[in-house]
């Protein structure tokens, strides 16, 4: 066990079992990762989940997993309006994070975080590491190389829809399939900026850099939300529209919202003086990058060029989470850098953040924070 990463997983519901814990269960990473236990505050689904995945321990409370010295490093799968405590905690019992999006809610939290970790030596890796994808790697490089022209203006952002109250591990009726999804719906951390938009913003500024300021419409579209046959009351913003300075007048719409969306997936699509760039598509027609041939035919599509994602990880769903995990694994056992960085996130955290600022003032936001 020298050089193997002992890993906790907090949390067990619908990300950790379908994201992490089979990912992390499978024989090929045995030699670099393993999962030595997991936590859940519903009474028996820790356990459920550590017979099933094979987990050496359960845990009902998070204190109980990090006090018994199990484990080196944990993936906080829990609701993002958690994260900053549970961060906070991991890293003072000297723990290494991977944070499933989002890693916190506002700048100041990030800020500490990050501050904590550098003072103690220990490593955080946030999630979405969307500039691990070639094709966002391509889509910067081709804006770069002018094959669009002068960029004018991006969009990019995600609908909700009903997908969490749908999911399968929220439908059935066993401890692991009746997770319940509601705090997507309340604030802190609910909405789908944090919850979605969070990958394109990501992605966004992955390829055109910092940003500058932002001002935004937001609020609640949506009020009420059914799950089980129940109507749960919506607090958290459904409908948000930020616009981003990038500086130089080159500007970007962000969007979260109930329902629709102008772009294509997760990406973002960026438009030109001579041309555009849709989704994977350069004027229409789409664009070469490494591997994009290979992807066609691999059973995880595109997520099977993320680095890690080779034989079984191919078939399970969350690869790129278990792609984020893995750096976390790498800078710890070599010292190898990655770019799924905290201070990237606490970058897209403080874009989301000062929206809601924006949109509550009527004031455009200077932003603090860099990539």
């Amino acid at each position: 066990m020298a050089n193997i990463v002992r890993f906790g997983v907090v949390g067990a519901g619908a990300i950790a079992q379908r994201g992490i814990l089979p990912h992390l269960s499978q024989e090929d990473v045995q030699d670099r990762v393993r999962l030595m236990a997991v936590c859940d505050p519903v009474p028996g689904r820790a356990e459920a989940a550590a017979e099933r995945y094979g987990v050496a321990h359960a845990f009902q409370t998070f204190e109980e997993l990090l006090e018994s010295g199990e484990v080196d490093a944990v993936s906080i799968a829990s609701p993002i309006g958690l994260h900053y405590e549970q961060g906070k905690l991991a890293l003072e019992a000297g723990k290494h994070i991977h944070f499933n999006k989002t890693m916190t809610t506002t700048n100041a939290e990030a800020t500490d975080l990050i501050e904590t970790a550098r003072a103690r030596g220990l490593k955080i890796v946030a999630s979405p590491g969307e500039m691990l994808r070639p094709h966002n790697q391509q889509i910067k490089q081709l804006i770069a190389e002018g094959a669009i022209g002068q960029l004018c203006w991006a969009v990019c952002g995600a609908a909700f829809g009903n997908y969490h109250q749908d999911e399968e591990f929220r439908t059935g009726d066993d401890i692991l399939s009746n997770v319940d999804p509601t705090w997507y719906f309340r604030k802190p951390g609910g909405g789908p900026l944090y919850d979605m938009t969070v990958y394109s913003l990501h992605g966004l500024t992955g390829i055109l850099g910092s940003a500058k300021r932002v001002t935004a419409l937001s609020g609640t579209r949506v009020r009420e939300r059914e799950w089980r046959g129940a109507m749960v009351p919506v607090d958290a913003h459904d409908n948000t529209l930020i616009l981003i300075d990038f500086g130089d007048n080159l500007f970007a719409l962000a969007y979260g919202t109930p329902a629709g969306r102008v772009s294509e997936g997760f990406g973002g699509s960026y438009f030109g003086t001579t041309g555009s760039i849709v989704g994977q598509k350069l004027n229409g027609q789409p664009f070469d990058y490494p591997g994009r041939d290979r992807a066609e035919t691999l059973p995880g599509g595109i997520q099977s060029l993320l680095p890690h994602v080779v034989g079984p990880h191919q078939s399970i769903g969350e690869q790129h989470v278990y792609e984020d995990i893995m750096q976390l694994v790498d800078w710890i056992r070599d010292g190898t850098p990655t770019i799924v960085s905290a201070e990237h996130a606490r970058h897209v955290i403080e874009i989301i953040e000062a929206g809601y600022r924006a949109a509550e003032t009527g004031e455009t936001q200077e932003l603090t924070t860099t990539i």
